[in-house]
């Protein structure tokens, strides 16, 4: 049983009134109660006052003297899935920035990076998503693209296919010198090391659109696909698909015909960006056209992704809409975006699709909070119940808040990397690709296991008051070697504070365990070797 000082180490905090305070007091009671933590049961964030940062104390200091500490124990049995990596999604950012070899350094590679004067250490990402863009300046005959009132150039991603006059991509109906910058990081990414690529469409080439509008229809609540050219998206897709492969030396694992099709906001007359509602009833048969057309370009192993919905929710009733007329059989993944932070039935999900065979990716996730909180919070909380085997940020370059890196992409220029950033490293360095996935039974810890090398990961948050912290390893054949050094790395979270700094020399193995020191606010970061599952 979770004792209240462990529940409080377990909880993200947010802003609250000292009325809510109290009320959050009395549900940390209530919560106490159950031997198990519930995502659904959980107080709502709303609900937690923010605390102030509490100078680190020494680790030497014998934790058996602090009453109460919590301990933690992995559990090796569980096995939730071999992680296939971390990653971005190319547009807009390398619209603006693809030319930029220090930013693919940053972003694909583990080398310690200087931008503008700050050292970056790189995040290691070996993902990229490639977006394939819906708009072109052509005209058809008096037919033209319709660009809405608050459409950004920034946000405009050129496509291929400039009319429908061929289907043939040699044919002039099809124009493959447009892109170039995001292409450009594209091969930058593959150079330094990405090696899973995705294919995936924001909107239809503007002349699929029922309005000439890639942003949407003038009532986001429409659908803007025309019906009689749902085979032809595929048709698109899977064309660029075959020619990356054969011009470009660029295999996508995977192509996803939606983004958030879902969403009622994609108005041509109010959105900045490419976007378009597409309802299941037309989402099925645009997944079994582009399974067909896709195996007919030879790309028979290249999965369908579906559907990149806003939240864990609609995903789920996406996916029971599509299973109930027998479409989700082409699916090869489900790809579900984070956007529902703390709530949503990320469990759910996680079990109906995990019972379909299927894996699933966190395609998407972003967030305004420069501080970090929301996102560790809410990564930790995928990792806990969601069970993704990828997971990838949305824009890395953006405004103040949602960009790891802020900048301007409409200006083109950069200032710094936010304290996300250095958070985030905290797991992407650490968490590689091929590493098992283990069970902390904490909605604060993650823990993986790299077998090739007998190492285990642990990254854990302390959202709570400052206390030592034991971490158990008794249930694993092997917990490493007594005395041996524990590596270390921390950051704090907010304003100020360790960003990714290391501290190998503090921490060991005692017996089966190893404690450390964690004020509030902090994730760390430990490498254990020689642990045997």
């Amino acid at each position: 049983m979770l004792t209240q000082r462990q529940l409080r180490w377990a909880e993200p905090l947010g802003h609250a009134t000292i009325d809510q305070r109290v009320q959050h007091e009395q549900l940390s009671r209530e919560a106490c109660s159950t031997s198990t933590i519930d995502e659904r049961s959980r107080p709502p964030r709303s609900a937690i006052l923010p605390v102030q940062y509490v100078p680190k104390e020494p680790v030497e200091k014998d934790p058996k003297t602090i009453p109460d500490r919590s301990t933690v124990t992995i559990d090796p049995s569980f096995d939730w899935g071999t992680w296939e990596g971390w990653g971005t999604s190319l547009a807009w950012w390398a619209k603006a920035f693809g030319n930029r070899d220090d930013l693919a350094d940053a972003f694909f590679s583990l080398s310690w990076q200087n931008l503008n004067g700050q050292k970056l250490p790189g995040l290691g990402f070996n993902i990229a998503r490639y977006n394939a863009g819906a708009c072109s300046g052509n005209s058809i005959g008096a037919l033209t693209m319709v660009k809405g009132p608050h459409m950004s150039a920034a946000k405009q991603i050129d496509g291929f296919w400039i009319d429908w006059m061929s289907t043939d991509p040699a044919s002039t109906s099809w124009d493959w010198s447009v892109d170039g910058n995001q292409r450009a990081m594209l091969l930058k990414s593959q150079q330094r090391g990405a090696d899973i690529f995705e294919l995936f469409s924001n909107s239809p080439m503007w002349w699929m659109c029922l309005n000439s509008n890639p942003a949407g229809a003038d009532d986001g609540r429409d659908g803007n696909l025309q019906p009689w050219n749902l085979r032809q998206h595929a048709v698109y897709l899977s064309s660029i698909a075959k020619h990356a492969r054969d011009n470009w030396d660029i295999a996508f694992q995977s192509v996803e015909p939606f983004n958030e099709p879902d969403g009622d906001w994609w108005s041509g007359v109010a959105k900045d960006q490419e976007g378009c509602r597409i309802s299941p009833d037309l989402q099925g048969p645009v997944i079994d056209y582009l399974r067909d057309e896709l195996n007919a370009r030879g790309l028979p192993s290249t999965l369908v992704a579906a559907s990149d919905a806003n939240t864990y929710d609609t995903a789920l009733a996406i996916w029971q809409a599509l299973a109930f007329t027998r479409h989700t059989q082409n699916i090869g993944r489900v790809n579900v975006h984070g956007y529902q932070g703390q709530d949503g039935r990320r469990n759910v999900l996680s079990d109906v699709v995990r019972k379909a065979g299927k894996p699933i990716w966190n395609s998407e996730y972003g967030d305004g909070d420069a501080t970090g909180r929301q996102l560790v919070s809410n990564l930790i909380l995928d990792f806990r119940w969601l069970h993704p085997t990828a997971w990838i940020y949305w824009q890395v370059v953006d405004i103040a808040g949602w960009g790891l890196i802020e900048g301007d992409i409409s200006a083109g220029t950069l200032t710094h990397a936010s304290q996300k950033y250095f958070l985030l490293a905290m797991f992407t360095r650490h968490i590689r690709p091929g590493m098992r996935i283990l069970d902390s039974g904490r909605d604060n810890v993650v823990a993986a296991y790299d077998a090739g090398r007998r190492k285990l990961i642990i990254v854990a948050v302390n959202w709570g008051e400052a206390q030592y912290v034991n971490f158990e390893l008794s249930r694993f054949k092997q917990a490493s070697v007594d005395e041996k050094r524990v590596l270390r790395w921390r950051t704090q979270i907010g304003d100020g504070g360790d960003r990714y700094a290391d501290y190998w020399e503090d921490t060991f193995m005692r017996g089966t365990k190893f404690w450390s020191w964690f004020d509030r606010d902090t994730v760390q970061t430990f490498e254990v070797d020689d642990v045997v599952l």
